[in-house]
């Protein structure tokens, strides 16, 4: 815009001082400036004639680690040289599809493909592919948009769990659980008529003979040691940026948690409590992990209800044989006695506590910080870095002592280690893994 201005306003200086001072040289800067305005308007309007585009990606989902691939073709129809085409992707994933200036000569065509890593989970969209285009001078510009927006679900890391295993629960015998499921199961508690949707092998044939009428098959659940995942995702105890925090630890362990179980055919059920509070009921199968692991590309810490009233109002959810799994940075105590209760009930009981100081330090030693220093409390100058630090180890000494009371099995996860081998090594170790 500045340039034009800055045309016009020299145009009108040459066409002043043209038939003011009738100087031939003058006029011939005036037809000459006419002749380059009117060559660079028809370069640019013209710049997108008989030109064809396209672009496609890879995939709409993905993991965290893993890379998109685009690939763009375009191609000039026409006669004419295309001098100078700049394509790109607008789009909102952290690192952007990397655009490309280029030029067709008649008839030609041109193509490529584009890498961009997915760095962070969450929900993404890719806009329509643009094309732009100008003259040599930059005072004209042409552009045009190809094809439609789609949207990119990035979901967190898994990271593979080999040796470990499910806590065992105590199953006294096999019932039924008054839970359907759409999954095929031994369990086959009633028949109802055929709807829309319903699989062909699902069809009761017997009842079908006798009713006149389709019939199909319901099940419910089996009695097995199948988990439940409760993600703590209350603001107040969560700390750290970026990767190095609790969130995106506490998120990658519950990936890896409901994707080994899923593996090993058990049902799975998650609850996160956070802006708004979401409950997958407990399902196995192919679908069932989609639904975990759209809702954990999504999942941020940006809940106000503490754990202690999650479990509460989650807990009796639970049967018989299954296994409770928390996921949490909290050091505070009061979740630990509900949960407690659960060994009463035949349910089983483990916790994933995410270091928050150990998350924290490490993002104080990123850019622009000194490396071992630790971030002071928010909101708090009373006193020195050293009285916080010895009150986070209390709270962590004492919740090590309440969770060592009541036997449940605990997994510290530090940044910097592998899950599978965290896991594995407190394992291996004692009931209750040694606080780190």
């Amino acid at each position: 815009m500045l340039r034009r201005l800055e045309v016009v306003v020299l145009a009108v200086v040459l066409l002043v001082g043209a038939f003011s001072t009738g100087v031939d040289f003058l006029f011939f800067l005036v037809y000459l400036g006419l002749f380059v305005l009117g060559g660079a308007y028809l370069i640019s309007r013209f710049g997108l004639a008989d030109l064809e585009a396209g672009f496609a990606v890879d995939r709409t989902a993905g993991h965290v680690g893993e890379t998109l691939r685009a690939t763009y073709t375009l191609r000039n129809a026409g006669r004419l040289p295309k001098l100078w085409l700049e394509a790109y992707n607008p789009s909102t994933l952290p690192v952007p599809l990397p655009g490309r200036a280029i030029s067709l000569g008649p008839r030609s065509e041109r193509s490529w493909i584009a890498r961009v890593p997915l760095t962070a989970r969450g929900h993404f969209r890719i806009e329509p592919l643009v094309i732009r285009t100008g003259d040599p001078f930059g005072l004209f510009e042409a552009a045009a948009t190809v094809g439609t927006a789609s949207g990119l679900t990035v979901y967190p890391r898994v990271e593979p769990l080999p040796r470990w295993r499910l806590p065992a629960t105590a199953l006294e015998g096999n019932r039924a659980s008054r839970e359907r499921t759409i999954q095929t199961t031994p369990l086959v508690t009633s028949i109802r008529p055929y709807a829309p949707g319903d699989a062909f092998n699902r069809i009761h044939w017997k009842s079908t003979a006798r009713q006149q009428e389709l019939q199909v098959k319901e099940f419910d659940l089996e009695q097995t040691a199948d988990l439940w995942l409760f993600l703590d995702l209350d603001a107040t105890v969560h700390a750290g940026r970026g990767e190095d925090s609790t969130i995106e630890a506490a998120v990658r362990v519950a990936a890896a948690l409901a994707d080994h179980a899923l593996a090993e055919n058990r049902a799975v059920g998650l609850t996160a409590v956070g802006h708004h509070p979401v409950v997958l009921p407990a399902d196995r199968g192919g679908r069932q992990r989609h639904k975990i692991m759209t809702l954990l590309a999504a999942v941020e810490a940006d809940g106000l209800t503490p754990l202690v009233e999650v479990l509460l109002q989650g807990l009796p959810r639970l049967r018989r044989g299954m296994t409770a799994m928390v996921v949490t940075p909290s050091l505070a105590r009061d979740w630990v006695r509900p949960l407690a209760t659960l060994h009463g009930r035949g349910v089983g009981a483990a916790v994933a506590l995410i270091d928050a100081a150990a998350y924290a330090g490490r993002s104080a030693s990123g850019p622009g910080s000194q490396p071992g220093t630790r971030p002071a409390a928010t909101g708090s100058t009373d006193g020195p870095a050293e009285d916080e630090d010895t009150d986070a180890a209390r709270a962590a000494r004492a919740l090590q002592h309440a969770l060592a009371e009541y036997d449940l099995d605990r997994y510290a996860v530090a940044p910097g280690t592998p899950l599978g081998e965290l896991f594995v090594t407190a394992q291996a170790a004692s009931p209750v893994a040694a606080f780190r």
